[in-house]
């Protein structure tokens, strides 16, 4: 079976779980064919990124030429299915902040898309995040094309349903995916409960590089890690107080920073401002083997965030042996519990250092132990190639059950 995956860009240093889900799918016997519709802002850094690039078609690299002109022989060789792909552009834009000049856009994307589909094979397209990629594959859908599906994250898919169209969308998609029971949970909200049938859960993962990763012991000395993009909602400045506080009460650690973005000058500033700046170690983006030696040489992961999904880097510190301090939010506490971390609220800086502080003052052996229980968890909730082959069942699934 030939599968499309159509995403916004591809691939990038923060979507490792997408890069590991594809390769699981070609292990379990699927052909996958890689779209992006604009090529990736940040940088490449990781090997195994890289080569996926070099099998990843870019839509808007084409030029406007080429777009308008698949468009308008779109217009005039199937001029019913142009018109459905143009009224479903239409109602879409009407709904969205990006306003319908976008959605045309949109439109002449599926259309160069469509075109290489049928050049390809492709037999079904999924797409990750309710964005403008499960858009574009919603509208080759209505231009004649493959049936599809797309799988749900969170939180930007919820934090605007109605301006995305997420119901319209699982309307129209084969089946829908979401990454944790939270996740389906949000799903059913926003559709009609005759197509909650259609949602299903399948968790990314990690992979051999992580479940066969021989047991590391831990440093003795109190360091933690921290994995993400530097923007609002993964609270930076929230963790950096807890460290100052933590500081103020002679407790001293060390934080390793992995990770950049937006938010570096001010986080740097605040690490000043608190006297921490020294116990901070900005390492920058990482690729992935630079990423499981910084999670190898601490004691925790801690993530601060507001807003996630269920993060892939918790899955990857625990599948090291790696306990981990996370706010109790969307699907975290699916993962963590008490056997191998701590829960804290979000926005809260003293629960936040209450919780490092008690870690702090954990033996290493009974941290060893919970980060054995959160191995143990990850191989059997969250190994990739066993999640892979769940979705690679709903594409069987569907692909019989869906008309064109």
């Amino acid at each position: 079976m030939k599968i499309a995956y159509v995403l916004n860009q591809y691939p990038y240093s923060s979507c490792t779980f997408i890069r590991r889900e594809i390769l699981g799918l070609e292990k379990n016997g699927l052909e996958v064919v890689r779209y992006s519709l604009r090529k990736p802002e940040l940088e490449i850094v990781d090997d195994a990124d890289k080569s996926e690039a070099q099998k990843t078609k870019i839509v808007l690299q084409q030029g406007a030429a080429s777009l308008l002109l698949t468009t308008f022989t779109t217009m005039l060789q199937h001029p019913g299915r142009f018109l459905a792909a143009l009224k479903l552009a239409i109602s879409l834009g009407r709904h969205s902040d990006r306003g319908l000049l976008v959605h045309l856009i949109y439109l002449a994307e599926s259309c160069l898309l469509s075109k290489w589909f049928r050049a390809d094979g492709i037999q079904h397209v999924h797409s990750h995040f309710a964005n403008n990629a499960t858009t574009v594959a919603a509208l080759c859908r209505a231009l004649g094309g493959t049936p599809f599906s797309f799988t749900v994250h969170g939180p930007h898919d919820f934090d605007q349903p109605v301006s995305i169209s997420l119901g319209k969308k699982i309307e129209l998609a084969s089946f829908v995916v979401g990454i944790s029971s939270f996740t389906r949970g949000q799903l059913f909200r926003w559709c009609q409960y005759q197509h909650w049938s259609k949602v299903h859960i399948v968790h990314c993962g990690v992979d051999d590089r992580f479940l066969t990763e021989s047991t590391t012991p831990l440093p003795d000395s109190s360091v933690f890690v921290n994995i993400g993009r530097f923007g609002e909602q993964k609270g930076h400045p929230i963790l950096i107080e807890a460290l100052g506080q933590l500081a103020n009460e002679g407790h001293r650690c060390k934080l390793i920073l992995v990770g950049d973005g937006p938010l570096r000058p001010q986080i740097r500033q605040l690490c000043e401002e608190l006297g921490v700046l020294d116990q901070v170690t900005f390492a920058g983006w990482a690729s992935d083997d630079e990423v499981r030696n910084y999670v190898l040489d601490s004691q925790l992961l801690v993530l601060p965030s507001f807003a996630e999904g269920l993060p892939v880097v918790i899955m990857e510190a625990l599948a090291l042996g790696r306990p981990v301090i996370a706010t109790h939010i969307a699907g975290i506490p699916e993962l963590v519990a008490s056997d191998c971390g701590w829960l804290v609220p979000s926005g809260s800086a003293s629960h936040l250092a209450e919780a490092m502080k008690a870690a702090m003052i954990t033996p290493v052996e009974q941290l060893s132990r919970m980060g054995e229980c959160g191995r143990n968890r990850v191989t059997k909730e969250h190994n990739v190639m066993n999640e892979a082959s769940k979705l690679a069942g709903l594409f069987h699934t569907y692909s019989e059950t869906t008309t064109p």
